[in-house]
């Protein structure tokens, strides 16, 4: 069975502190041990949380992140440090999304990603946004993302 390198890693296992914005957040990244191999790699956060950059009053999401490993896979921490990094920055929904998914995509070079970014309401109205970097490959298993659309007490 292939083991993964993470000889390079600087947070994994060691105490670190969350950064202060996205765009400090270093994320880092493995060899992926099955390089040719299609499959798919799912990230759910269902509590993201950033700031309205009007008002400043929180906003929250529940985000579901799909993507087909070329030769990189994301280390988890690094990921979670990342998105935790918008719970004090102020960006509309569109930009926090599509931001999570280019950075990742600049990081990766996937042979595909998507995000599936599902806002609570604001102002009563949910927004929700979805973006990916072209056709996924027919020959993977790619599952619906599981997020209803909002609809409120029923």
């Amino acid at each position: 069975m292939p083991t993964t390198d993470v000889s390079n890693l600087s947070m994994l296992g060691s105490q670190t502190e969350s950064p202060k914005t996205p765009e400090e957040a270093v994320l880092e990244r493995v060899p992926s041990s099955h390089a040719g191999t299609d499959y798919v790699v799912r990230f759910t956060a269902p509590e993201f949380t950033s700031l309205c950059p009007m008002t400043g009053q929180p906003d929250f999401a529940h985000i579901v992140i799909d993507y087909i490993p070329n030769d990189w896979l994301v280390e988890s921490k690094s990921l979670k440090l990342f998105l935790h990094a918008f719970r004090n920055h102020g960006a509309f929904h569109e930009d926090c999304s599509i931001y999570i998914a280019k950075r990742l995509v600049e990081l990766l070079d996937p042979k595909w990603l998507r995000i599936g970014a599902y806002w609570y309401p604001r102002g009563g109205i949910p927004i929700d946004v979805f973006w990916q970097t072209g056709k996924p490959p027919e020959n993977v298993w790619l599952p619906d993302q599981g997020v209803a659309t909002y609809r409120g007490r029923g």
